[in-house]
């Protein structure tokens, strides 16, 4: 399972990714093998499973993810689902290339308690030569409800040495 790290030292040089395909990427990420984002940590959520156009993240809203009326920020949701969408697309990504988000969309279905577990199941629908898109949800890891849904457009970046 993959971790996030903690200090600076332990971000990726942007040559190490490079240096290998996006499934690669990701799925030395899921072993451990490799320091995953900081923010995940952050927002307590983690990468549970990895293959070809799919990933799998987990994760559980603490109380830092409130908003002042005491529900999960939408914030929350869209990161997850974000992550998640972004690291399907990931796995598409030739060696030598970068993605980043270009767009998404998220959509609430239902509010999250504070402490429950959820899953966000994202698949890549398409991934071109410079764009890909993917859609995914949230679904609570017991009720297996769905809470929320989204989609996302990457651009997909040949990187120059």
């Amino acid at each position: 399972m993959a971790y996030a790290a903690q200090s600076p030292d332990q971000l990726l040089p942007r040559e190490t990714i490079l240096s290998m395909s996006g499934l690669e990427f990701m799925q030395r990420l899921h072993k451990g093998e490799l320091a995953g984002a900081p923010i995940a940590g952050t927002l307590n959520m983690q990468l549970l499973e990895v293959e070809d156009g799919r990933v799998v993240f987990g994760g559980t809203p603490e109380f830092g993810a409130l908003n002042p009326s005491g529900a999960v920020h939408g914030g929350w949701y869209g990161t997850l689902l974000d992550s998640a969408l972004g690291c399907a697309v990931m796995t598409k990504v030739p060696k030598g290339s970068m993605y980043t988000t270009l767009e998404y969309k998220v959509n609430i279905t239902r509010a999250i308690p504070v402490g429950m577990a959820v899953t966000c199941t994202a698949l890549t629908d398409h991934a071109g030569r410079s764009t890909a898109v993917a859609h995914g949800d949230i679904r609570g890891a017991e009720d297996g409800k769905i809470y929320a849904t989204g989609s996302t457009t990457c651009i997909i970046m040949k990187m120059v040495p």
